[in-house]
């Protein structure tokens, strides 16, 4: 297990733009990988907004009615463009392999992805992106029960905010009896479970990201696919070949979108951590609705206004935990000095 240390909590941003101490000889440790760490989350960022509007397009403005087809075709695409890339990079070094984690990631993902579709199919969407909300606070919990990492206390504290004030920004008013909800967070316990096995691969096994996108594109395209057809194409098949070529086209997009988000998300759980990806995950939620009030003129409520305000707070205090504790501590002792 990772233990956090004094001025860096594990799996923080700031984590990766400094060394752990001093380099032998006395020497200041080389400068880390801010700019490589902060271009990595730009582009996760950018291609899961592309990717998240293109699936919205194709179910909403088509009524594309294939959601499990739609997702392992965003997996055979991974195996259609990370191979070839594999072999042209050229041979790598021979490695063990841990196929019993691959395949149970692969399972699990596979999972995440069937309840989620099936808890929609009961719920407003917007149900859905509030319970997605409490990933951060659910991956925490489970790092610390798997023992994977621990955490600095006021990171645990910081995940209130996070979760609850990006629930409040897009949830507002919604209702939370449907029965849907308990599918939606059966997948959204393992999105976080999916998450921490990446992690491990990536940051113990060592594999890199096109690595592991190939070597769980195949398993998760076979039973993606091998659903779709049961549940999906079996009873209405037909309805396949009734959509035009600009469907097709999204989707397409979609899929090449769906092989760059997997790589960029690789690439920012092997520098940081699975849980920093799900708190970057709540704060984009907030970004999309800052930019669609500036953009568009959307309305938000004031709920909207304080979960936005809930959520950057939450986040400096997950970001820079022993900056706070070390001011705090600093005022407590400025105002019961030594002596009275």
């Amino acid at each position: 297990p990772q233990v956090c240390h004094p001025g860096h909590p594990p799996g923080s941003l700031s984590e990766q733009g400094a060394g752990a101490g001093v380099m032998g000889g006395g020497r200041p440790p080389p400068p880390g990988p801010s700019l490589p760490l902060t271009l990595t989350v730009l582009a996760w960022l950018g291609t899961g907004t592309t990717m998240a509007g293109l699936n919205k397009w194709i179910f909403a403005a088509h009524g594309f009615r294939y959601p499990l087809l739609l997702s392992s075709l965003h997996m055979l695409s991974g195996v259609a463009v990370g191979y070839p890339l594999d072999w042209a990079r050229g041979p790598s070094p021979p490695a063990p392999r841990p196929r019993a984690r691959i395949y149970l990631l692969s399972l699990t993902f596979c999972t995440s992805v069937a309840l989620g579709n099936l808890g929609l199919s009961y719920v407003q969407l917007d149900v859905a992106q509030a319970v997605a909300t409490t990933t951060p606070l659910i991956t925490l919990l489970l790092s610390g029960l798997l023992g994977v990492r621990r955490h600095h206390p006021l990171q645990y504290a910081a995940m209130g905010p996070v979760c609850a004030g990006a629930a409040c920004s897009i949830a507002g008013g919604l209702r939370f009896y449907q029965p849907g909800c308990g599918f939606l967070l059966a997948a959204t316990v393992l999105r976080a479970l999916k998450s921490i096995q990446q992690s491990l691969l990536l940051q113990e096994d060592r594999l890199d990201a096109l690595s592991l996108l190939c070597l769980t594109s195949l398993p998760s395209f076979c039973l993606l696919f091998g659903a779709a057809v049961a549940l999906e194409l079996g009873p209405s098949w037909e309805g396949v070949l009734g959509y035009d070529s600009t469907l097709w086209a999204c989707v397409l997009l979609s899929c090449l979108g769906s092989v760059l988000y997997n790589l960029a998300t690789f690439c920012v759980l092997s520098l940081t951590s699975a849980l920093t990806v799900h708190v970057l995950g709540n704060v984009t939620v907030v970004g999309n609705l800052l930019l669609s009030r500036l953009l568009f003129g959307s309305h938000l409520s004031g709920l909207s206004y304080l979960g936005i305000g809930l959520t950057l707070a939450g986040m400096f205090m997950y970001q820079q935990p022993d900056l706070i504790a070390t001011r705090w501590g600093a005022r407590l002792r400025q105002g019961h000095p030594r002596g009275e």
